[in-house]
């Protein structure tokens, strides 16, 4: 009888060994299928250089000459033909066509801007469906004079060193209506540190900046999926 017993308890002990065993290799199995599939894909450092890669690649093949933050400065805060600042903080590349029509560059409070922007791809990613040169967004004519869309509207508040900003309609406007956001660029705030934006109907005295603006400085789909973008903008008061 206690022979009897001791197998049936063996035999059991074996079944418990067993389903431990296959519990352990399944396991082991979705970690190797999941670390395969990690592999895979491109890790967030190789997306950083390869935007980097499409970064300067654009600025070579343009002949765009960049230059420091100290001789920006000694330049009065703007650039001669084809040249842009590397803003090294940010990580931003800025060439100013014009100031602006104000008196001073904006300080502490709360401003109203009125805004036109092109938006076009700097990296050929087939995964998100875009080419270099493609235009992604603009809110002002590109290829027909006749064509126009209403303005961004933005609300900038400045306070001190910090720099924040919200579009104030979000149900007409081309950003929300492609990104889902309310919040404005990181990017397209960085130029008000040295613009003097005032109100002009004056195309000619408009304040006019171009970007060359890195994932982490742009809109929610460019920081999530990691592209960079330039920019061509402008900024009114309203």
């Amino acid at each position: 009888m206690f022979l009897k017993h001791f197998t049936t308890f063996a035999r059991v002990n074996m079944l418990i060994k067993m389903k431990k065993n296959y519990l352990l290799w399944a396991v082991t199995a979705l970690i190797m299928l999941a670390l395969q599939s990690c592999n895979n894909g491109k890790t967030y450092a190789e997306m950083k250089e390869e935007e980097a890669d499409a970064i300067n690649k654009y600025i070579l093949e343009n002949d765009i000459k960049v230059i420091s933050e100290a001789d920006f400065a000694a330049q009065d805060s703007t650039t001669k033909e084809n040249e842009y600042v590397l803003l090294d903080e940010s990580g931003v590349y800025m060439h100013v066509d014009n100031r602006g029509s104000g008196k001073e560059v904006l300080g502490d409070g709360t401003y109203d801007i009125l805004a036109r922007f092109v938006e076009v791809a700097l990296q050929t990613r087939s995964d998100l469906g875009i080419t270099v040169g493609d235009t992604l967004l603009a809110n002002f004519h590109v290829s027909n004079p006749s064509y126009t869309i209403n303005e961004e509207i933005f609300r900038l508040t400045i306070s001190g060193e910090s720099y924040s900003a919200s579009f104030t309609r979000n149900d007409s406007y081309s950003m929300y209506g492609m990104y889902g956001t309310q919040s404005v660029p990181s990017g397209w705030l960085i130029p008000f540190r040295y613009l003097t934006p005032g109100r002009t109907t004056d195309s000619e005295k408009i304040a006019r900046v171009k970007l060359i603006v890195p994932h982490s400085q742009g809109t929610s789909s460019a920081t999530q999926s990691v592209y960079p973008c330039f920019y061509e903008l402008t900024y009114n008061m309203k």
